[in-house]
């Protein structure tokens, strides 16, 4: 296994690398002749091994984009989240030279002689035209579609953009064609039938919510849409909640250099024998990438050991460090630091790091052992995985006002097992919903099943946190507004000394003034660098406490079609709020 995915690699990076082999020199990627290629199943296997390089990598999801939103908080705001992105004049995300590839593909397969092998290859592209439209359209609504190759003197390269309505439906013949075609052979790192059903699971429930939420008509059908892939996926695949125990089989998904297949539908792989690695513990655990620390409200957000709800203890509020972190579910001992943390490789404990970590809360979800600290780290990365396809059924079939008991005991109740967590009750959530999660979604659904679509957002995001989820969900949603609000770290009730994991040792010192004579293995933050809601009187740790964050309804949800574009294409409308006719 471990040679067949070196030279998978190898091919990966030789494609994108341009690298100057005789074969590559003598048949460019953009501008092969297909007089001379496409005729036999290798050079159909060679020329789309290069759209994997469309799925992300391990720097978008961890550090360079705004996909955290609200799950945690850097030194440095995204623009998105600040309210201060303006109108590119090129570039801005609206790229089609991959679409462009994919098509060149789709006219030139049928040389292949071999029917089912075009058919398997053309499933295969068609894969990446619904994934590249589906980065599209959650980008920037309504985009042009194309289906064929287009000269620089093509009229359609001139058209104006078609509706989403009308996109969505073509990625819909596109992902369909893909499941029909694809292979059912179960693959960590190839596309197949059943990575097929999950991103027609996982476009059809950002589709169908996106239109309920934002009031665009067609959302039913959509969600059904999303519940029948899920179903088949579930009861025909073969995958499964990977478990061993409670109180590590979450956290040891995401350290694994080989993909766990019970659960991993297609994972991103890391080798240091291409070199093809990451830096998911440099990222985490060094000051230069942004000290990231998980928010309060996420932290909130789990529920004690028996499944009742932490956020309804009448002192939640007030509650340090080492109190709010016990009974919890086991999720968060296994996302972040709690007290009796051991690093991996080693046999003592650790507290969390206030010089990398600036709310406090610090992830070790993707952690490895400290020798991948300077790098090369080389733990699968998740593109798709079972455990979101159980939570994308159980949305929809609450969303669409379906969903059972039933439904949830094959969906949530999986996860929960996972941890040893109590199952999720509809009729006590419908009945009871909690207020704190009435006050994170506002704009969640009014009816009968309220309740339990708050519920199922509280897995989501205890589930999915640090894997590229969270901002999609808010915008689906039409929750961006949360985004301006004040972003919180742990609660300390003034200066003074703190044992985080109380061990009988001082950890942490928060001081005002002159910094105190050093004690070792001692940290220190002082007051004003650290910055509390009440100062010395204590209070949540505060990030970013200078900067302003805005979010402007109409106008966030999309990105702005750069101006040279629509210099070029004239019958290119920009999105509502990204006036930039002035330029044109």
């Amino acid at each position: 296994m471990k040679k067949y995915k070196y030279i998978y690699l190898y091919v990966l990076m030789a494609l994108f690398s341009g690298c100057n082999d005789d074969f590559l020199e003598r048949y460019p990627l953009s501008e092969l002749a297909p007089e001379n290629y496409f005729q036999s199943e290798n050079e159909l296997k060679t020329y789309t091994n290069s759209f994997y390089n469309a799925l992300p990598v391990a720097l978008d999801i961890f550090y360079n984009s705004p996909y955290y939103a609200d799950d945690d908080a850097r030194t440095t705001v995204h623009d998105e989240i600040r309210g201060v992105r303006v109108v590119p004049t090129t570039g801005g995300g609206w790229t089609w030279t991959e679409l462009r590839r994919i098509n060149f593909f789709l006219e030139n397969s049928s040389k292949c002689e071999d029917k089912s092998v075009v058919a398997k290859y053309n499933g295969l592209a068609r894969f990446f035209r619904a994934y590249f439209y589906f980065q599209k359209i959650k980008r920037f609504g309504d985009v042009p579609w194309y289906d064929t190759t287009l000269s620089v003197d093509d009229e359609g390269l001139f058209k104006a953009r078609d509706s989403r309505t009308l996109v969505f439906e073509k990625m819909l013949e596109d992902i369909d064609f893909s499941i029909a075609n694809l292979e059912v052979t179960k693959s960590g790192q190839l596309i197949t039938k059943w990575t097929a059903l999950a991103l027609k699971s996982r476009m059809c429930l950002f589709e169908g919510t996106f239109r309920k939420y934002h009031g665009l008509e067609g959302w039913e059908r959509i969600l059904d849409e999303c519940i029948k892939a899920s179903e088949e996926l579930m009861t025909k695949s073969g995958y499964g909640i990977y478990t061993s125990s409670h109180q590590s089989a979450y956290q040891d998904l995401f350290i694994q250099e080989e993909p766990l297949v019970k659960e991993m539908i297609l994972a991103r792989q890391y080798s240091p024998e291409i070199p093809f690695v990451h830096s998911v513990n440099f990222y985490t655990l060094s000051a230069s990438y942004g000290r990231p620390g998980v928010l309060r409200s996420v932290v909130n957000s789990y529920l004690m050991k028996d499944g009742s709800r932490f956020t309804d203890i009448p002192n939640y509020k007030t509650m340090q460090f080492y109190e709010e972190t016990q009974n919890r579910d086991p999720r968060l001992s296994q996302t972040i630091r709690t007290p009796g943390y051991k690093r991996i490789g080693e046999t003592v404990t650790s507290v969390p790091d206030f010089s990398t970590c600036i709310t406090g809360y610090q992830y070790i979800k993707f952690v490895l052992e400290p020798k991948f600290d300077t790098g090369n780290c080389t733990n699968d990365m998740p593109i798709f995985r079972y455990a979101e396809v159980l939570l994308n059924y159980a949305e929809a079939k609450a969303e669409k006002g379906t969903i059972t008991q039933s439904d949830i005991d094959k969906s949530i109740k999986l996860l929960r097992d996972r941890v040893g967590m109590p199952n999720l009750n509809v009729a006590f959530s419908n009945a009871n919903p909690d207020p704190y999660l009435e006050g994170e979604y506002p704009n969640v659904s009014k009816g009968i099943n309220k309740g339990v679509i708050l519920e199922i957002r509280r897995e989501r995001r205890i589930e999915l946190i640090r894997e590229g989820f969270r901002w999609d969900d808010l915008l689906r949603w039409k929750e961006g507004k949360r985004l301006e609000r004040v972003f919180y770290g742990m609660y300390f009730p003034g200066i003074g000394t703190y044992d985080l994991d109380r061990d009988g040792k001082i950890d942490l010192e928060i001081y005002s003034g002159k910094k105190p004579a050093t004690v070792p293995g001692r940290q220190y933050q002082k007051i004003g660098e650290l910055v509390l809601e009440n100062g010395e009187a204590g209070g949540q740790i505060i990030t970013n406490p200078t900067v302003e964050k805005h979010w402007t309804e109409g106008k966030d949800y999309f990105y702005p079609i750069p101006t040279q574009e629509r210099q070029l294409n004239q019958n290119l409308t920009q999105n509502p709020g990204w006036d930039d006719d002035s330029n044109l």
